[in-house]
């Protein structure tokens, strides 16, 4: 087993409490967005050896049969499948969508080709892999997720309409054919599509008609005496109006399911679906990857033409993960995705002990509490705050309880059960 030391993301829209309350560690005074767990290559953790730290991806390249297990190792080129993330978002993350496997590969390799260096603000695609993730909601946690029904998209439109046209300003000719739009006859993925296309593509009209609807939507909110106030969807718009001004994602907001998470909750995001985290604390997992296209809230790059390309505009329902508990006492997510599983053990002085779940590799972390870690070649206490890699190896790992210790939570990820030969080709660049 080793020790990780993992790398903090302070990007803007992080949380500069979050994260350090959870593991109880000392703030560092900035934001502290996503605490990156795994072998990426851009941000990968330390692995503490014998020989001293040493970059994780870099122990398992030396020994990756004996860290990932053969199967692991050759399903997935010899490294780690998936990376975890806590992220604690203070405001709204940039709508984005990820690639499948194969657009990521082809248009990784044109970029190489072209010349595009890897640190480019225009650069699409950072590694050849795919990025499908789950988002496991430790506190409240709200978010954008897929598109949700036309019907319901015209009716939020209208309702701001309403709203601008309480106001005593004339329609802006944009939001008339939006609504029209979503009101047309064609198939619902052609006619999000046109809507979404028509939204992105405005300019100086879409940014003037997002400050508009924003105010409208307020003035609707203080003016009326409904104590339950503006729908959820609607208050979205006034509020990423304020964090992102003229910004077309604001209005895009509205083509998306609106989801509130509760602490225990999660969520998976398959190739293609658009989403934005809105604000909350989670542990994220995914296939190891950086490929991310956004469509808005954000002063990054938007290529718009390859985001239309990437983007599934079927409208879906909210892909939640629903919760498998054992006879062991695990408490186990699995997503649709051949990469990893989740799974959350609690524990308290006097409960028997727990085995993880293991198919290959293990990356456990600690929220609460403390523990001890078995394996058949050796034992680790585990605290709060303190994360683990565990080969494959080292198999089975248990948890125990320490002594004394007040109620410990761990979690840990590990690769898929079953993985189908036709989806084994996503491996990390």
């Amino acid at each position: 087993m080793f020790s990780l030391t993992n790398v903090m993301r302070d990007y803007a829209w992080g949380s500069t409490t979050a994260i350090s309350g959870l593991l109880g560690t000392t703030p560092s005074g900035g934001p502290e967005a996503e605490l990156w767990m795994g072998a990426h290559p851009d941000s990968p953790s330390l692995a503490q050896t014998s020989q001293g730290p040493v970059p994780l991806d870099a122990l398992i390249a030396a020994h990756p049969v004996a860290m990932l297990g053969t199967d692991v190792a050759k399903d997935f080129d010899s490294k780690l499948p998936f990376l975890a993330k806590l992220l604690a978002a203070q405001t709204a993350l940039s709508l984005q969508v990820h690639p499948t496997v194969e657009r990521a590969r082809n248009r990784f390799a044109q970029e190489e080709a072209a010349g595009v260096p890897h640190d480019a603000a225009h650069r699409n695609y950072k590694d050849t892999n795919h990025k499908p993730e789950m988002l496991f909601a430790l506190t409240s946690f709200e978010a954008l997720c897929g598109f949700r029904p036309c019907a319901e998209s015209s009716e939020l439109f209208r309702a701001v309409r309403d709203a601008i046209g309480a106001t005593g300003e004339p329609i802006p000719a944009l939001l008339s054919t939006v609504i029209s739009t979503l009101d047309s006859r064609m198939v619902e993925p052609d006619i999000i599509r046109k809507a979404f296309a028509a939204l992105i593509g405005a300019g100086q009209s879409a940014s003037e008609l997002v400050d508009l609807a924003a105010s409208a939507l307020l003035a609707s909110a203080q003016a009326s005496k409904n104590d339950a106030g503006l729908d959820p969807a609607l208050s979205t718009v006034v509020e990423l109006a304020q964090q992102y001004p003229g910004d077309p994602g604001v209005l895009i907001s509205l083509l998306l399911n609106r989801v509130s998470l509760t602490a225990g909750e999660a969520i998976y995001l398959p190739a293609g679906n658009i989403h934005a985290y809105l604000c909350g604390l989670g542990l994220e997992v995914m296939a190891s990857s950086d490929n991310v296209l956004r469509g808005g809230l954000t002063t990054k790059h938007v290529d718009v033409a390859e985001l239309m390309e990437t983007v599934d505009f079927t409208p879906t329902a909210v892909p939640f993960v629903p919760t498998r508990s054992t006879e062991l006492g695990q408490h186990v997510w699995e997503p649709p995705f051949v990469e990893f599983v989740l799974q959350r053990v609690e524990i308290s002085d006097g409960d028997n002990p727990v085995p993880l779940v293991q198919n290959g590799p293990l990356l456990v972390i600690a929220i609460a509490g403390s523990v001890v870690l078995d394996s058949p070649r050796a034992d680790m206490v585990l605290s709060r705050g303190d994360s683990v890699f565990v080969p494959a190896t080292e198999n089975p790992l248990m948890v125990h309880p320490l002594a004394g210790s007040s109620p410990a939570v761990v979690f840990a990820v590990t690769v898929a059960p079953a993985r189908p030969a036709e989806q084994t080709a996503s491996v990390s660049a």
